[in-house]
């Protein structure tokens, strides 16, 4: 069977985000996950908590435990005419479901602690959410929550390149780490987690130690500008406008390439209507490529 084309590729809005902390030794910490090696799409790399965004995260039920953003203003922040505060809400669902944190305030106004007997209560409505038991709306009506989304900061904006397997139109987030919550990952999409500086990150990609994809180190050289929590989240708070980076593909007889923006011949690279690569394998040894050369150790700027 042919590869889907150019125009018949569905392109799924999707959100993450930077879940940021200050360690007392290392400076700004973020919190990252590693993918199912089954996955399609480099399995085995090391991402930020996310996904797409399922119906239930917009629309009035979802904007109704919202607290600190509307459906306007998100939308606005955005670029879009409606519906952008169902990114937001697909943050916190997402970071629910693979590592275990819960951004929300009780009904009392504070902010959610995940200890003791609440721990092991939002455990099983964890898994309730991730066997399709329970949708996350559901848990944060039975326990009486607001959805914090005025903690959450549009950060940078990937668009996955026509030709790929699949094609994401993926939002990027900062958030700070609640105190007394502990991450964990799923074991199912995700099977590992790992609090880690950004410099730290990019360095154990360059030796082979773990693997990331391009958008990700570009993130996390972008985070690693900064000493500490509050820098970052100012920055991303007082940022003017965020670009979307839309990378493209190149298919020749030496292979599958992956361009950026400003890279030559960018734009003349996959027009509409040309082949896409053919194969997951092929589009995934491109990645791998284009994110070495991304990470090269001289990009940061302190």
């Amino acid at each position: 069977m042919a590869p889907p084309t150019t125009s018949d590729m569905a392109i799924r809005p999707a959100a993450t985000v930077m879940l940021v902390r200050d360690h007392a030794t290392e400076g700004l910490q973020v919190l990252m996950v590693k993918r199912n090696l089954n996955s399609d799409f480099v399995g085995g790399a090391y991402v930020f908590p996310g996904g797409a965004v399922d119906p239930d995260d917009g629309g009035t039920e979802a904007e109704a435990f919202c607290v600190g953003r509307t459906d306007a203003e998100a939308s606005e922040i955005l670029g879009i005419e409606t519906g952008g505060l169902a990114y937001w809400v697909a943050v916190l669902r997402e970071l629910f479901e693979e590592a275990g944190i819960f951004l929300a305030a009780t009904a009392d106004g504070e902010i959610l602690e995940l200890t003791g007997d609440t721990a092991a209560r939002f455990v099983e409505h964890r898994a309730a959410v991730n066997d399709r038991r329970a949708r996350f709306l559901d848990v944060v009506a039975e326990e009486g929550l607001t959805l914090e989304v005025g903690t959450l900061y549009y950060f940078a904006h990937w668009i996955t390149p026509e030709g790929s397997p699949r094609r994401y139109d993926t939002r990027f987030f900062v958030a700070t780490a609640p105190a007394h919550q502990t991450a964990a990952h799923d074991a199912g999409e995700v099977i590992a987690d790992e609090w880690i500086t950004p410099a730290d990150a990019l360095r154990r990609h360059r030796e082979g130690g773990i693997e990331l994809i391009f958008p990700t180190i570009k993130n996390l050289q972008a985070i690693a500008r900064f000493s500490t929590v509050a820098e970052l989240v100012h920055a991303a708070e007082t940022a003017e406008s965020v670009p979307a980076i839309t990378p493209r593909i190149t298919v020749s007889n030496e292979g599958v390439r992956i361009l950026l923006p400003g890279d030559e011949g960018y734009e003349e690279a996959f027009s509409q209507g040309s082949s896409a690569p053919g194969d997951t394998a092929a589009f995934n040894k491109a990645v791998k490529a284009i994110s070495s050369a991304a990470n090269q150790g001289d990009e940061i700027v302190p």
